[in-house]
């Protein structure tokens, strides 16, 4: 059921309605960071989304863990959000939630969301190299990145934006000119 397109029916309105409470509260970056961590979190943790998914756990103990999980630094704004989604038995739905979040968030400040894939990690300069050239491509005032690594790449790396793909890679050139030599 996650990731599928009722997933995201039932994450959208949760998302929208948390932008609406962080734009009246002058929050949207803010809880941008913290939702950015708890994503993280919720990656880094197999552990921690099946003990917040599992339909066996009490909501109390889901709460009190969740509490402990985002800290006394969360806003108490989102804190509370995150402990309706345990009470409206909708926290199946979080990374949903967070992701659908953070694409409204980017709407909203017009950045666009980068998916780089490079042979190794990329530098702080090699970053920002990308990161201008993907503001000419898009005319988009900020890029967030996302990297990951692929050694099959043997060199270059592979941008995605939207459905846009930009190969650099030395593999996407290689396969470029196999193509054109077998015409």
């Amino acid at each position: 059921m996650k990731g599928s397109a009722l997933s995201t029916e039932i994450a959208e309105p949760y998302a929208q309605a948390l932008m609406s409470l962080a734009q009246d509260r002058n929050l949207t970056e803010q809880f941008g960071q913290d939702i950015r961590a708890l994503l993280n979190l919720l990656q880094n943790s197999q552990d921690l989304r099946l003990f917040l998914e599992s339909p066996v756990v009490q909501i109390t103990d889901k709460k009190a863990v969740l509490e402990r999980v985002v800290g006394e630094d969360s806003n108490n704004y989102l804190k509370r959000f995150l402990l309706l989604l345990i009470d409206k038995r909708r926290i199946v739905f979080l990374e949903e939630v967070c992701q659908q979040y953070l694409e409204l968030l980017r709407k909203l400040t017009n950045t666009v969301l980068a998916e780089v894939t490079a042979t190794t990690e990329l530098s702080e300069e090699q970053r920002q190299s990308v990161a201008e050239k993907v503001k000419a491509l898009t005319g988009a005032q900020a890029v967030e990145i996302k990297t990951s690594v692929d050694p099959d790449l043997l060199g270059g790396v592979v941008i995605k934006v939207g459905s846009q793909v930009y190969d650099a890679s030395l593999r996407g050139q290689l396969r470029r000119i196999s193509l054109s030599l077998s015409k």
